[in-house]
Parts: structure tokens; C-alpha cells; sequence
């Protein structure tokens, strides 16, 4: 009986595949990535340049999300110390899980904090949202008990806004606890919007989520009178409108629904832009 033959092009293929097969079954395996890695290489950037200066004494530490990163915080504030702790796309829970990575090495005078509007864009609830925040703040009070610490209200953008009733009541719900929780509240949406009541486009970059110069000069303008402030007891709420620059007490925090009514003037003192 004549066995079958295979043509030396075939027999060859098939040694490469059994060789490959081999080598893939013993490769060893790595170690399991950081469910938010992205991050983990920014954080490591922070510690980088930690360790390439001195400590900076006095500073005002500016911690969040993206809409502190891409903010020019040392051109913007040229007469104080500052240091920047934004990473693009975090979320309250991420400023969490990284906290003792992104403390400075001194203690800081100011902190300044933006988070809150990647949680809710993630699908987050407004009770979990403002929850999260509000552990956030009690934290950097507890570990801060000298600095002065205000958050920034979340900001109406052209790309989220069917997300503003759901922003607005966050915010109503933070700003009435910022006084058991020793913090200051600084609104900074309403300079946001155009005569219209919506986003005004101008100020925000072509994706419609973050600022551009015109927005962060607002911004800048904002924390610039809060910063000069005269000194006042931590637990006061502080709420400085973008035109005027003169101080307002927040509202008592309303129940926190989604169905929250939303007004343009959450300070009545403070005209509309």
C-alpha cells in the first residue's frame, strides 16, 4: 500500500505552527493591568517632577479632572506658588483611588478642587456624584486643617447640556453642605452661558466640552478674587460671580432629584451674563 505524500511547502507550515503554539503556551503570563492605567502614567508625572525641584512652600494645589490640566495655572497665577494635579478624564472616584499620590510634599495654603462632571457623563447618579465629592472635600479638610479649600461648581458645556438639570441639582446639593463640611463653594457656571441661557460657544473649544482661553479667563478671574479674599472662617460658602467679582452666600441645598428644578440665578444677588 502506497502511503500519501505532502508537498515540502506543507510540511514545513505545519513545523512553524506546532513551534508557535509552543512558545505561545509557555510565554509567561504579565501581571494584570491597572484598570485605569491611563492614569497611572500621569500620576507617575506628578511624582517625576516632585522629585526634579524643591517643594514649593505656600502653594495653591489645583486638583480634578481634565478642566484643570488644560488650564495654564502657572501663566494664569504668576504670583503664587501653584501646583497641578488635573488629569485628563477623571472622575471623583479616580482623584480617590489616586489621593495619596496626588498630595504635594508640604502641606498647602489653598486647594483648589474641580471634579464631579466625568462621573455623571460615566452614568453616576447625582446622590452618588455629589456623595463622592462631598467625601473628597472631608478628606482634604481632615488632612488640610489650616489650608483654604473651595470647589469649583460643575460647569454647563454645549456637548453635555442635556446633563444640566442633573449638574445644577449636584451642585445645590455640595454648595448647602459646604458649611458642616468646612469648604468654600465657588459658582462658576453662570458666566458660562450667553444671553440665550445656553453654553456660550465661545468660550469653549471646538469639541464643545472643554474651554478655551476666553473660559479659563473667566475662571482665572474667579479664583483670583477668592484667593484675595480677606480671610474668613473655612466653613463659609463663597460663591463669586464671573462679572461682578463681589462674594454671595449659596442656598440651602434643595432635595437632590433629577427632576430639580433648574433656575438660571442660583444667587439672586448675582445678574444674569
Amino acid at each position: 500500500m502506497t502511503r500519501p505524500t505532502y508537498p515540502p511547502l506543507l510540511a514545513a507550515l505545519t513545523v512553524l505552527l506546532l513551534g508557535a503554539s509552543a512558545l505561545h503556551a509557555e510565554a509567561p503570563r504579565g501581571p494584570k493591568p491597572d484598570p485605569v492605567f491611563p492614569f497611572s502614567r500621569e500620576i507617575d508625572d506628578f511624582a517625576k517632577a516632585d522629585d526634579a525641584g524643591p517643594a514649593i512652600a505656600d502653594a495653591t494645589l489645583f486638583l480634578g479632572s481634565s478642566s484643570i490640566r488644560l488650564w495654564d495655572i502657572r501663566n494664569s497665577f504668576p504670583a503664587i506658588g501653584t501646583i497641578n494635579r488635573g488629569f485628563g478624564g477623571a472622575t471623583t472616584p479616580d482623584v480617590l483611588h489616586y489621593y495619596k499620590r496626588l498630595k504635594p510634599r508640604i502641606a498647602p495654603r489653598s486647594i483648589v478642587v474641580y471634579v464631579g462632571e466625568n462621573d455623571l457623563a460615566g452614568g453616576a447618579t447625582p446622590d452618588k456624584v455629589a456623595s463622592d465629592i462631598l467625601t473628597l472635600l472631608r478628606l482634604l479638610r481632615a488632612d488640610y486643617p489650616r489650608a483654604r479649600i473651595v470647589w469649583m461648581s460643575i460647569k454647563p458645556t454645549p456637548l453635555r447640556w442635556t446633563l444640566w438639570p442633573q449638574m445644577a441639582a449636584i451642585n445645590r446639593a455640595v454648595a448647602g453642605r459646604a458649611d458642616m463640611a468646612g469648604f468654600d463653594y465657588l459658582e462658576v457656571w453662570q458666566g458660562l452661558l450667553a444671553r440665550d441661557g445656553l453654553p456660550d460657544a465661545s468660550l469653549f473649544r471646538p469639541d464643545g466640552l472643554h474651554m478655551n482661553a476666553k473660559g479659563y479667563a473667566l475662571w482665572t478671574r474667579q479664583v483670583e478674587a477668592w484667593l484675595g479674599a480677606q480671610a474668613k472662617p473655612a466653613a463659609r460658602i463663597a460663591a463669586i460671580p464671573a462679572k461682578s467679582g463681589s462674594v454671595t452666600q449659596a442656598p440651602v441645598s434643595r432635595p437632590l432629584t433629577d427632576e430639580t428644578p433648574v433656575r438660571r440665578e442660583l444667587h439672586p444677588s448675582t445678574s444674569a451674563p
